[in-house]
């Protein structure tokens, strides 16, 4: 009789430092967040999509670099399939900025936690992915919690602006869903995790660049400092969850991803005195639970 193996001191060490990256990541995540809502309307969203993707390859590059994958983890053999990643990413990061200025940071970002809820439907439909009973479920609390969300906005409730928001929100979600499944399909073809993030803020710089034409502006220090963290934060939150995976299992990671929606919580009302409203309070739980029980369970 064989006894079961008891976890070393050095695993659940590593398991510790790939929790505190985690928790770290999803700090760095909610302060682009902010980042991004106090620059407000005064710099154009395509210009604020290229700083945040232009600056992150920065620290992108040092951490390909650290690795040893510089420059040679960039090739690709699937460049079509990337192509299409990109291009879903880039609209997703488009929507969301435009929706973290028009509703509280923490509705922006329980909204966005709708996209493993369509993920899961698109992983079942395009990528022949089981649809589970614990994923039914997940998908169909997801969606209970989307429709609380919304009802004030269909009722008129919201003002336009909110409105507008909840919708880009919804549509961020769908445009995060389609990308990550992408990123599953390169991911399966043998693609490398750093040759997926190069592309991706190389793709959503050129598209933020594109919109020069239609009018960029000359920040003021303070707006120029505010574009610079967007990027590194944003950059830096990337590396940070990248990191983590390499020191624990997604499965133990899972739940602390959630923490952004807290962050997100605590950061409005101390920076921007936000408070968010009733529907946030009966949504948000609807969601969050949806969204983490839809996610693929790793096998032991």
């Amino acid at each position: 009789m064989t006894l079961p193996q008891t976890p070393t001191s050095l695993d659940v060490s590593n398991e510790r430092v790939g929790v505190v990256l985690r928790i770290l990541s999803t700090l760095a995540f909610a302060l682009m967040g902010v980042f991004v809502k106090a620059l407000g309307d005064t710099v154009p969203l395509g210009q604020v999509v290229f700083f945040r993707s232009a600056v992150a390859m920065l620290p992108l590059v040092a951490y390909l670099w650290w690795r040893g994958d510089w420059p040679r983890g960039l090739r690709t053999s699937r460049p079509m399939g990337h192509i299409g990643r990109c291009l879903m990413g880039a609209a997703a990061m488009f929507t969301s900025f435009a929706t973290i200025r028009l509703l509280p940071l923490a509705e922006a970002t329980m909204l966005s936690y709708l996209a493993p809820v369509v993920l899961a439907v698109l992983a079942w439909a395009l990528l022949g992915e089981r649809l589970t009973a614990r994923r039914i479920a997940g998908v169909s609390l997801g969606l209970a919690g989307a429709t609380a969300f919304c009802l004030p906005a269909f009722a008129g409730v919201l003002p336009d602006a909110g409105g507008l928001g909840v919708f880009l929100g919804l549509v961020t979600a769908a445009l995060t869903a389609g990308a990550l499944v992408q990123v599953r399909r390169l991911t399966l073809l043998g693609e490398g995790s750093g040759a997926i993030a190069f592309w991706f803020a190389l793709v959503s710089a050129l598209g933020g660049l594109a919109t020069l034409p239609w009018g960029w502006i000359w920040p003021g220090p303070t707006g120029l400092a505010l574009l610079i963290a967007i990027g590194l934060s944003g950059g830096l939150a990337q590396i940070l969850m990248t990191l983590s995976f390499s020191y624990a299992d997604a499965s133990a990671l899972a739940p602390f991803e959630y923490l952004s929606v807290l962050w997100a919580v605590v950061l409005g009302f101390a920076v921007f005195a936000e408070i968010p409203g009733l529907a946030f309070f009966i949504a948000g739980p609807l969601v969050l639970f949806g969204a983490f029980i839809s996610r693929p369970v790793r096998s032991k």
